[in-house]
């Protein structure tokens, strides 16, 4: 099945070369020494020493640029990722070694073709760039022969998926079900009463209600647990009056940003290429019939959309043969037909940016605080081995900032502070994991800062006095006396319309909202309103408090899915699909286990150190 097929592929060859681009950066994989290779194999299958580094610095890249904080592999959670990423080369190499027993293969041609198509090894025209090639594969520690290797065995293990799983379709019951679920809309009648629907305002509570407040809910005004930390801190800030800038520096720096400052004329280009020439002057003809055709719907009319066509912000050099024609252009237009090496091409410009050509004295106050701030980072680095030193011979971290141009500090830390110091993911993550049992160690904060901490004392959740809370407390108390008054309200009104009184009777004009799915917005709604329309029955009237106000919902209607609508069966079909994805991996999944335990499993725990060792 093609959606089988397709999700095993996307786990195929182009994981392969989304881990290139992604680049190993430097990874030290020389250091291993001797002559280990391998962390182990799955039967006669060795899993390569560099294949579980490369994977695992991805994973954790990864986690970072989505957390946008880094993971120790010594934390639990990079603990827990590099077992992840153990399991996944597992698998690999039992499918590598299967697909070898079984003699599964792919030509010279098909590697070809996907070291081809990777847009990494492309230039701006479309076109294969050997240099990008060579360059990329250098950077990464790897030959072009071991490079297309991997794609072999990459898509030899693709064959193998979709052999395993190729044929999977998903019930038929169960897409149906599902879209009728979710495809399912309401008519409801909501109300929301706030203070005002009272007959007259509450009074004020006195210092008497307010202290029973207060002692009848104690957790509203009991501060959370906190640690009092000392810490050392020594940012590239604090180094700035420290370094000189001369001329000279501020002009090499000037030089080596040329590009930034002399920038050449640019414009904002999408490209649409034609299979041949007669279809590319057809679509030029239908732009300048004016019958309605426009740039848009011939992107559209290919199975394209204009992300797919966006070159971006280029300069002439960047569009080779295609260059002269869009920078003829006076203004933002269409170009004609142009010969590129892709084919006949419609270029269309969306805006002209003109030539940039800043001189160094315009520049020179941005060029000094910029090199300022690299010489005050490369000062604090060169502060980092007296600063290791002193924590190594025992010194306190006062005593360190009396030595070094580090400050010295002390906070109460909880979690969801980000001030000071504490605006420093890594001081936070920090904070956080700090136990009596942990020595001050030398920390690095993500503008270049150095950090060091010590815990001084744990401070357990106090209950504030009440005198400090006053204030505080006839205000909860007055809330909650309005909320209490408000559910009454709702109470009787509810009661009022289950006995048959219209809401023109009760006196109140409910809000109406037709047509409402699962995944609406209704503005100013509490949580959960939708939620609870729908699990209510046609009639029925509930209550819902809020902040500062309570609803009531009265579900008018329940209108089934349109099985026959467009937006039904595109659902139906996108739902089959997911589910046919699914199963087809969990089959990949158990089909990987058997051959594991088959072919059996053998690590090498020494040599999985010696990798972790080489990860912060």
């Amino acid at each position: 099945m093609a959606g089988a097929g397709s999700r095993i592929a996307n786990l195929g060859v182009w994981v392969i070369l989304a881990l290139l681009v992604v680049g190993l950066a430097g990874f030290g994989i020389g250091s291993f020494g001797g002559g280990v290779r391998s962390i182990g194999s799955v039967g006669t299958t060795d899993i390569s020493v560099d294949d579980y580094a490369r994977a695992l610095q991805n994973e954790l890249r990864a986690r970072a640029r989505a957390t946008g904080q880094s993971v120790p592999l010594a934390s639990p959670e990079g603990q827990a990722l590099a077992a992840a990423v153990r399991r996944q080369v597992i698998g690999t190499a039992a499918l590598d070694g299967e697909a070898a027993r079984l003699g599964l293969s792919v030509g010279d041609a098909t590697v070809r073709d996907a070291v081809l198509s990777v847009p990494a090894f492309q230039g701006f025209d479309g076109s294969f760039d050997r240099a990008a090639y060579a360059e990329t594969l250098r950077q990464n520690g790897l030959s072009e022969a071991a490079f297309e290797e991997a794609v072999r065995r990459e898509s030899a293990r693709t064959l193998l998926g979709i052999a395993v799983a190729g044929g999977v379709s998903a019930p038929a019951t169960f897409a149906a079900t599902l879209t009728a679920y979710l495809g399912e809309r309401r008519d409801l009648l909501w109300l929301k009463l706030d203070a005002s629907a009272l007959d007259a305002p509450l009074p004020d509570p006195d210092a008497e209600a307010a202290r029973a407040f207060y002692e009848a809910n104690p957790e509203a005004f009991t501060e959370p647990e906190k640690k009092r930390i000392a810490y050392l801190w020594l940012s590239p800030e604090m180094m700035i009056d420290a370094v000189t800038v001369d001329e000279a520096a501020l002009r090499a720096r000037y030089e080596e940003r040329a590009a930034d400052y002399n920038r050449p004329e640019r414009r904002l280009v999408e490209r649409l290429v034609f299979p041949d020439r007669a279809a590319a002057e057809a679509a030029r003809a239908a732009l300048d019939a004016g019958t309605g055709a426009s740039f848009e719907s011939l992107v559209t009319g290919r199975g394209l959309t204009l992300a797919d066509v966006d070159l971006g912000d280029v300069t002439e050099a960047d569009l080779g043969r295609g260059g002269a024609a869009v920078f003829a252009l006076a203004e933002p237009g269409v170009t004609g037909v142009v010969d590129t090496d892709l084919g006949p091409a419609l270029f269309r410009v969306n805006a002209i940016l003109p030539a940039e050509n800043r001189p160094f004295e315009e520049a020179r106050d941005e060029l000094r605080a910029e090199v300022a701030l690299d010489r005050a980072r490369r000062a604090v680095a060169g502060e980092r081995e007296a600063i290791d030193d002193l924590l190594a011979g025992g010194a306190t971290l006062e005593e360190i900032a009396a030595d070094t141009p580090a400050v010295f500090g002390t906070l109460d830390f909880v979690e969801g502070m980000d001030e000071g110091i504490a605006a420093y993911a890594a001081f936070r993550e920090a904070a956080a994991a700090l136990t009596e049992a942990d020595f001050p160690a030398l920390g690095e904060l993500e503008d270049g800062g150095l950090f060091a901490i010590d815990l001084i004392a744990v401070m357990p959740p106090a209950l504030l006095p009440f005198e400090a809370v006053a204030e505080r407390a006839a205000q909860l108390a007055r809330r909650a006396a309005e909320t209490e008054a408000l559910i009454a309200l709702a109470a009787t009104l509810k009661a009022r319309r289950e006995a048959g009184e219209s809401w023109e009777a009760i006196g109140f004009e409910p809000q109406r909202h037709e047509g409402l799915a699962r995944e609406s917005y209704v503005d100013g709604a509490p949580e959960g309103l939708l939620a609870t329309a729908f699990r209510m029955a046609p009639g029925a009237v509930e209550i819902l408090p809020g902040e500062g106000s309570v609803s009531l919902i009265e579900l008018e209607r329940i209108l089934p899915a349109d099985a026959d609508a467009a937006d039904s069966l595109f659902l139906r079909a996108a739902i089959g699909q997911a589910a046919a994805q699914g199963v087809a991996q969990d089959l990949l999944d158990l089909f990987t286990a058997a051959i594991e335990a088959e072919a059996g499993i053998r690590l090498n725990e020494a040599a999985i150190a010696a990798v972790h060792a080489q990860f912060p």
